[in-house]
Order: C-alpha cells, then sequence, then structure tokens
C-alpha cells in the first residue's frame, strides 16, 4: 500500500486525509547525551473517510500510540507512522492521537533540499524546520498547509535557556532541570515550529516596536547585537505600517554562539548566528528578511511549497523598501541593480512553479521582489500597499496561493495585471517599467 504524499515538491511527507487543530508536545531532553523523550498530543479531524492515519517521524523510536484512549494497529516505516483504527473514520469526525517516542534525534537529509530539523549546536540546539525538519523531533501532518495551534513544554538543565514558538506561560524547577512551556494560539504549519536551546541572556529589547521584543543572546554579546539589530524596533513599526500590523503578540531574535550559514525563520522567532553581528548591510538586509517573514510566510502561508515566491519575494521586497526607508538606497535603485544582476544569470526559471530543485534559488527571491517592484510601478504606490496590508488582513492564519494573489490584485487594483504572466510564467526576464 502507498503512503501518501501532500504536496509533490516534498514526496514523502504529510497526509491530506486528516487535518491538526493541537498540537501537545511535552519534551524532556538530555544534552550531554542528545536524548529527547516525548509525549505529543494531536488534536485532529478527518478530511475524507479514511481506514488510515498517516503522521511523520523521522529516526525516533515509538514507544506508544493511542487514538481516542485505544491503541490502533500501527507501524512505522520509511520515516512514516501508520495508524490503523478499528474503526474507519468518517469525513468531519474529530479525534485524538497520544504517541510517546525517545531517541537521538537527527537532521533529516532531502535530495533536493539538504538537512533540516534537530541540530546539535557546540553547546545547545536549533531547530531548523523548513521545509522537511519537523519530523525529526515531533511526529506531525507535515504539510505546508496545515496550520494548527501549539503548546510547547521543553525541559532542559537548569542553566539553559530555552525558546520555542509563542508566548511564554509558565517556568518550572523540577530538581537538576527547568520546564519551560510557551503557547502558540495562531495557527502555525509543522515547519515553522521550532525549539532554541543555549546559554543565553533574555533581554527586552523593544525600543520604537509596537510589540514586546526579546534577544537570546551569548553572555557579553549586547554590544555586537546592537550593530546588526539596533534599528530593529524601527524596523517593526515601518512595516507595521506598511505590511498592517505586527500579526503576532511579540517577536523573538535567538543569537547563537555558533556561526551558522543562514538566518533560520520560524513563527513568532528568527535565528541568527553570532557571525550576523557586523552591521554591514548584508546582515542588516536579512534581520529585514527574516522579520518580514512573520507577515509574508507565517501570517499568510504558501498553500503549496511551489508558491514559494509568496513567502521569499515578499521578504526580499521588503529588504528593499528598509534600505530606503533607513536611509539607504531607494528600492527602486535595489530593483534596478537586481534586475541587472539577473539579465546576466541563465533563463531557467519559472517563478510561479520553480520545481523543488530551485525552490531556494535566490532567483526566486530576487525575480519575486522585482515582480513585486514592477507591480509597484504599474498600479501605484497607493494601491500597491493597500494590495499588501489587504493581503495580509484578509488571508491572516490561512494558507493562499498565486491565483490567489492575481485575483486580490484584481479586486484593490480595479484589473487583472497583464505582468503577471511574464514575470510568474515565462522563463524570460521582463523589463521594469519606468520609475
Amino acid at each position: 500500500m502507498s503512503l501518501p504524499t501532500a504536496d509533490p515538491y516534498l514526496p514523502g511527507h504529510g497526509d491530506p486525509g486528516w487535518s491538526a487543530r493541537h498540537y501537545e508536545l511535552e519534551l524532556d531532553y538530555d544534552l550531554a547525551g542528545n536524548r529527547l523523550d516525548g509525549t505529543a498530543t494531536i488534536t485532529a479531524v478527518a478530511l475524507v473517510d479514511s481506514a488510515r492515519v498517516v503522521l511523520d517521524l523521522a529516526w525516533l523510536a515509538v514507544k506508544k500510540v493511542t487514538l481516542d484512549g485505544r491503541t490502533p494497529k500501527w507501524a512505522h516505516r520509511e520515516h512514516r507512522l501508520i495508524l490503523t483504527p478499528k474503526q474507519r473514520l468518517r469525513a468531519g469526525q474529530q479525534f485524538t492521537i497520544v504517541v510517546r517516542y525517545a531517541g537521538k534525534p537527527r537532521p533529516l537529509i532531502d535530495r533536493h533540499h539538504g538537512d533540516a530539523g534537530w541540530e546539535e549546536l557546540t553547546d545547545g540546539v536549533i531547530v531548523a524546520g523548513q521545509p522537511h525538519g519537523a519530523p525529526t523531533w515531533y511526529p506531525c501532518n507535515d504539510r505546508v498547509d496545515d496550520k494548527a495551534s501549539y503548546d510547547i513544554a521543553v525541559t532542559a538543565a537548569t542553566n539553559y535557556t530555552v525558546v520555542a514558538n509563542g508566548t511564554l506561560v509558565r517556568r518550572t524547577r523540577r530538581g537538576s532541570g527547568e520546564t519551560w512551556h510557551y503557547r502558540q494560539t495562531e495557527p502555525m504549519p509543522p515547519y515553522l515550529a521550532t525549539v532554541q536551546i543555549g546559554r543565553y541572556d533574555l533581554v527586552d529589547v523593544t525600543g520604537e516596536a509596537p510589540v514586546p521584543v526579546t534577544a537570546a543572546i551569548p553572555a557579553g554579546a549586547l554590544a555586537d547585537y546592537r550593530r546588526s539589530f539596533g534599528r530593529q524596533g524601527e524596523m517593526i513599526a515601518y512595516f507595521s505600517e506598511v505590511f498592517g500590523p505586527y500579526p503576532l503578540p511579540a517577536y523573538t531574535v535567538v543569537v547563537t554562539d555558533d556561526d551558522l550559514e543562514i538566518p533560520l525563520e520560524s513563527q513568532s522567532l528568527s535565528t541568527f548566528g553570532r557571525n550576523f553581528l557586523t552591521g554591514r548591510w548584508e546582515q542588516v538586509r536579512l534581520v529585514a528578511h527574516e522579520l518580514a517573514h512573520q507577515w509574508f510566510g507565517n501570517a499568510v502561508t504558501m498553500r503549496r511549497l511551489q508558491d514559494i515566491w509568496l513567502h521569499e519575494g515578499f521578504a526580499c521586497y521588503a529588504e528593499w523598501l528598509w534600505s530606503q526607508a533607513a536611509g539607504g538606497d531607494s528600492a527602486d535603485a535595489q530593483a534596478r541593480r537586481h534586475h541587472a544582476k539577473l539579465a546576466r544569470q541563465r533563463r531557467d526559471l519559472v517563478l510561479a512553479d520553480p520545481g523543488p530543485e530551485l525552490m531556494f534559488d535566490d532567483r526566486v527571491y530576487k525575480r519575486g521582489a522585482l515582480t513585486l517592484h514592477a507591480l509597484r510601478l504599474t498600479v501605484g504606490d497607493r494601491s500597491f500597499f493597500t494590495l499588501l496590508r489587504t493581503w495580509v488582513e484578509r488571508h491572516r492564519g490561512g494558507s493562499a496561493t498565486t491565483a490567489d494573489f492575481e485575483e486580490l490584485t484584481a479586486q484593490v487594483c480595479g484589473e487583472r495585471s497583464a505582468l503577471f504572466d511574464a514575470w510568474l510564467r515565462e522563463k524570460t526576464l521582463p523589463e521594469l517599467p519606468p520609475a
């Protein structure tokens, strides 16, 4: 019997037959031995009549499973946990799965997307879930369009700080350990869930931001932190004007003591390596980029992985907007510079469907941003920024497609923009409209 795939860009992940409504994760982690013991309670609903439920769980051993309090027939193979209840599930039926599991978590490797998931640092842990790493630390329905609320409680040694998605609701000492309980009430897909563990100081860096902002940073790193993040409060305030109100109760930035190749996006927080604290534009632009994902990617999430430009193109354009707002190069100057660079590169990418091997290609980011700039130059600033704010407001907490964005553009701007075919569905690079 073949196992389901929810998205062709990520074979072997996700079950379109059911949807999670809430994840309650109770985790106990031993840093010295890289040992994770977990209990996941998943509240769910069947979307179709089905004789089975398939979850994603990699590397970790399943100890016990129940479905609505009963033990179903189950098997765990090829990173899939297959449950066969005694009675078929009916469409619309609500049910609860409890999975107890344990083992040594490690990243999951995909031939197109590299490794992702639970990863040990020199002294701590990061979880980089995008796009396939969620199953390395908890059983889930690993679909980009399956958004649920979360309670994440992690017990670690008392001299470590744990950061996860959402709001910290309590800290509890348990002998030599301490439990950190976070709650994310806003819907979130599995790949955006994260846990960060390290020897961090928690510092209030709200500044001019309209919501609380916390930095989890190594001891003694605050001065360096301010070099790249010193204007983050202004940045949040500015994006709240042009994109609409910040969509979550708070924002957290984690800075690991290790260097990281790239920052990590998660809902309500972002993770950077200490090597990003230089204050250079190449680092500051990524501060803007990861922050913008809280609107474009987290509040509004792509329904299909092929629509990744709705995340990365928008976040890249936010970099250019911040450059101008902060007194640097204008968004138009940034756009024309990157257009000239793209014009010298190969033309084998279709933005609206780049394929799994190219979905994280830098050209998706830059061409996506250029599409937005071309749209802005075509419809004018008033219509363009009304469109962005309406996009977030209408789809906040849900998922959307490129077709949804085109339809909304027609509604807000009065007509369907002809530029979408050229920018989204052709390999040839169009010219930018005049400034």
